[in-house]
């Protein structure tokens, strides 16, 4: 199995994960502060690269919070963005932090460079003891009864590892997806992205996000620049560039990247041109999300154009999934149901997130004579009536409700159980809500009571009595007295609901957590 160099064997792991984006990373912590001993890698030697990523939304940031990075993240981020929309000749503003939700800790959207999620996560891991392997690649893999063998080169040298699951967390080219030799279904763009870093010159409001709808594509101008002021991403017809999918590609020249903002509109020029690239696009879905002791999440398991910032946060999501799994599995014998339902839950949120990006980019930038007339004639015909529209709380809840996959539950999951009898609340399978409860004789919010890795057992006011150590080492029970009843509730790590009943259904309640467990 190791050819071609000086072989070494390394101890083994609970769990290697391929992949330091933000994916990896998550599912690294997750998966160690659930209790896996955790080995992360990387092909990349250098740990900068352009952010592609720039939103991080409000499910995502819930689904971080009990790993303790939260803080970090939104010290980091613009939690109150402006925008302005271009829409021919008029300019709308829009303030972006108003969304009327009540049952979360971050009602808005929030701008967060891939970047600083990377370094962040990457800390939260060193203070951990987990360091980043870089300059890793993942070469090899053989599974049997006892562990997943892996082989990894560094340098030309190869070393053999022993593992009890792999997470491929390594991107729409692979590696993991390929070895395994799991299904790559879709198909290329005709568009593409144009990324640059940029100083500009004209009349741009500093400090806010500017959106043109142009009839050539859509393009959008971050004051969130990594080597300069500005960055920006445009959406133009393909053109070879040579690099993988989802990869910067060939610099755009400064004259360029001035024409095509020039065809949007915008009376700005390039005074300075810091770095550039094209980014070729697909929409791709993996045929299974596990083959084995392997597991692929984010890119590596499903990829699509950058419309509604979906990717980064769904990567997030699917790695918190996965990663408490993976740590709650370390038995001596893998529990089967758990580890099936990662693929069962998350491959069907991922076929609803291709149909909504693939709708949007079509609508942005498809070439097509459609989109093209709807940017070009019908948009700013309607520019009068987006003030209104966007200055409406209830109509901008909707629209972060649904780019933060709030709606994802998995209420057909095998893992969703309800007890006898069943109870009011949220259902096994829904995200549990954020509330105000009392708590041990104070009022607090629900989310940050469950801010912990583990499971968490909500106990009506009139509830069984049940000791948390006879359990298990992952639960934590709390009595909420503002809760009237005798039924209780179990919190995944995730924040889903998995459990949930309307009496004492201890049996039920046992069951579900030797499910699980």
């Amino acid at each position: 199995m190791v050819a071609g160099g000086r072989g070494t064997v390394s101890a083994r792991a609970d769990v290697l994960v391929v992949g330091a984006g933000p994916t990896g990373l998550t599912t690294a912590l997750q998966a160690h502060d659930n209790g896996a001993t955790v080995r992360i890698v990387e092909r990349r030697p250098d740990p900068f690269r352009p952010s592609r990523a720039m939103v991080m939304h409000s499910r995502t940031l819930e689904s971080l919070r009990p790993l303790g990075v939260t803080a970090g993240l939104l010290d980091r981020a613009d939690r109150a963005p402006r925008a302005e929309l271009h829409l021919g000749t008029r300019r709308v503003s829009a303030q972006l932090a108003g969304a009327a939700l009540r049952d979360t800790a971050f009602p808005h959207l929030t701008m967060l460079r891939q970047m600083d999620v990377e370094e962040v996560l990457t800390g939260a891991l060193k203070t951990r003891g987990v360091e980043v392997e870089r300059g890793v690649e993942f070469a090899g893999l053989r599974q049997d009864a006892t562990a997943a063998h892996v082989v990894l080169r560094r340098d030309g040298r190869f070393e053999e590892a022993a593992c009890r699951f792999v997470a491929a967390c390594d991107g729409p080219d692979s590696t993991g997806r390929r070895i395994a030799g799991i299904g790559w279904q879709g198909a290329p763009y005709r568009e593409q992205v144009v990324l640059a870093d940029a100083e500009l010159d004209g009349d741009l409001t500093p400090d806010v996000m500017h959106v043109v709808a142009a009839r050539p594509g859509l393009v959008f101008l971050f004051a969130l620049g990594e080597g300069a002021t500005w960055r920006i991403l445009a959406t133009r017809p393909w053109q070879r560039g040579g690099a993988p999918f989802g990869q910067p590609g060939q610099a755009v020249p400064a004259a360029e990247v001035q024409r095509i903002l020039d065809a949007a509109g915008l009376a700005v020029g390039v005074r300075r041109l810091a770095w550039s690239a094209q980014v070729r696009l697909q929409h791709r879905l993996a045929h299974a999300f596990r083959r084995g002791r392997l597991f692929l999440a984010g890119d590596a398991a499903h990829t699509h154009s950058p419309a509604a910032a979906q990717g980064m946060n769904t990567g997030i999501l699917d790695a918190v999934n996965l990663g408490w799994k993976l740590a709650f599995a370390r038995g001596l014998r893998p529990h089967a149901t758990l580890l099936d339902s990662y693929e069962l839950e998350r491959r069907p949120v991922a076929r609803h997130v291709l149909a909504l990006t693939h709708l949007v980019f079509f609508a942005e930038a498809s070439t097509s004579p459609l989109p093209t007339l709807l940017r070009g004639t019908l948009v700013p015909l309607l520019a009068p009536t987006f003030p209104l529209l966007l200055k409406d709380p209830h109509l901008m809840a909707q629209v972060v409700r649904l780019l933060s996959q709030r709606w994802v539950r998995y209420r057909h999951s095998r893992l969703s159980v309800q007890g006898s009898p069943g109870g009011p609340g949220p259902r096994p399978g829904d995200r549990l809500p954020d509330e105000d409860l009392v708590c041990d004789g104070r009022t607090v919010r629900l989310h940050a009571l469950t801010a912990r890795p583990g499971i968490h057992l909500l106990l009506e006011r009139d509830g069984p009595e049940l000791d948390d150590t006879l359990l298990g080492g992952h639960v934590t029970v709390h009595r909420v007295s503002s809760w009237t009843g005798r039924g209780l509730l179990a919190a995944r790590p995730d924040g889903h609901v998995g459990f949930r009943c309307g009496a004492g259904d201890i049996r039920g309640l046992r069951a579900w957590l030797d499910l699980v467990h």
